[in-house]
């Protein structure tokens, strides 16, 4: 018989280097999720291998060092850097007497602690759910099939196979709730694609600045503290842009090297803000040594969840942490704005990321001058006025009203299709 043992909050973290590239983790981004999760980390054991041990993951002197140093400090949890398979973290928990929590197990129970909304904690427990269904066999191991009593004989159902069959039904019984939240949030995207206001979503490595950033641009409040994951259900905020109108800003969760796929896939209906956004914010900690290889750790999960084909404006933030950055605007040969330099916390450089989204958002705007007949003035002068496009205006000799116009190519297309000819009459040449 195999049960699991209780976790605890005092850990002896492992970490491992790997020749490939690829298997690399960062030691100080491990160390920020354990005290993030609210976990003191005892001891470091670290170590280096060309390739994981299919037993325990690291080689059976290892195994056998942290278990020593399991029993010295007085542990009661052991957290790898790395992804195990369920058989490694039952034959890891055997010889240590603990319980072993994995990378992938660590960022589950951060998003747990995390989650308030409704939404937020189904997702987590769908991912949670989709974890635990592949390790379900550790703590059964010794149960054979049930037998009852005379008149109940026969093959019965193991109690894995009932475990199974339980999870089955609340995996089920999750997504089709997930599935109305999805439907909810489909009708608000509608409606904003109805009234052509475009969005923007924020988008980032986790403790890039998001939040800090989200709150300085819509005074919303949000969340935000200097953690991993701080911020785990999205907020949608109204701001204003010039030459633009009316934006939806989206504040996100943050994205990791190697974001476990569970979560990738339950939190579906979150991320279609990202899929559906016509802009994406890249927020970077410009300060970060390893700012670049988060920059492709993000580019990676967008390619994940098909967002990689939309524009984005990348946001190098946190230049207060550095000396010789100033605000200012990187632009493309082109011309066209391609990053930002800005510091959310200090409020350095937000006027000029509010003049690259509006860059960027009214590429497709058109200007006209019209000369409108009187009996059609009041009319067309009310709807140019709601749409607040209204440049100059006067009136010439004969009475006719002489207006200077500019708007987005899709509302002028959309109020020619309403009007026809008579608003085409009215051009200037």
């Amino acid at each position: 018989m195999f049960d699991r043992y209780e976790a605890g909050e005092r850990a002896v973290l492992v970490h491992i280097n790997f020749a490939q590239e690829g298997e690399c983790e960062d030691l100080s981004e491990f160390e920020m999720l354990v005290s993030s999760a609210g976990v003191a980390a005892l001891e470091v054991v670290t170590g280096s291998r060309r390739s994981p041990h299919p037993k325990y993951y690291v080689g059976e002197g290892k195994a056998q060092e942290i278990a020593q140093a399991v029993q010295l400090a007085g542990a009661d949890v052991v957290i790898f850097n790395h992804a195990l398979s369920p058989a490694q973290e039952r034959n890891l928990e055997m010889l240590c007497k603990c319980r072993v929590l994995d990378r992938t197990g660590l960022i589950l129970d951060i998003f747990a602690q995390r989650a308030r909304t409704h939404e937020g904690k189904l997702q987590v427990e769908l991912a949670q759910l989709r974890h635990i269904s592949t390790r379900l066999i550790r703590g059964w191991t010794h149960l054979e099939r049930q037998k009852g009593g005379i008149g109940l004989r026969g093959p019965g159902e193991t109690q894995l196979e009932t475990d199974r069959r339980l999870l089955r039904e609340r995996i089920k019984t999750i997504l089709r709730r997930l599935d109305k939240v999805a439907k909810q949030r489909e009708q608000g995207r509608r409606a904003r694609n109805r009234a052509e206001i475009p969005t923007i979503s924020l988008v980032g490595y986790t403790n890039a600045g998001k939040s800090t950033l989200f709150n300085r641009i819509t005074e919303a409040g949000v969340y935000a503290a200097d953690q991993l994951f701080a911020t785990l259900d999205p907020t949608l905020r109204k701001i204003e842009l010039s030459d633009v109108g009316p934006a939806v800003l989206a504040d996100t969760v943050g994205f990791i090297r190697h974001l476990p796929h569970d979560l990738v896939a339950a939190f579906k209906a979150t991320l279609k803000e990202t899929q559906e956004a016509d802009i994406l914010l890249h927020v970077v900690d410009a300060s970060d040594d390893r700012f670049r290889e988060n920059i492709r750790a993000v580019d990676d999960v967008l390619l994940e969840i098909d967002a990689h084909e939309v524009p984005s404006l990348i946001v190098m933030n946190k230049i207060d942490n550095l000396e010789s950055q100033t605000p200012r605007i990187e632009r493309d040969d082109e011309g066209i704005p391609r990053a930002v330099w800005v510091s959310a916390m200090e409020g350095l450089g937000i006027e000029l990321l509010f003049e690259a989204l509006t860059e960027r958002l009214a590429s497709e705007m058109v200007q006209y001058q019209l000369q409108i007949a009187p009996e059609y003035q009041g009319r067309f002068r009310s709807v140019f006025f709601q749409m607040k496009c209204i440049q100059r205006e006067e009136y010439d000799q004969d009475g006719n009203l002489l207006i200077n116009v500019r708007m987005q190519q899709v509302d002028w297309s959309r109020l020619e299709k309403r009007e026809g000819a008579v608003l085409r009459d009215f051009i200037v040449t």
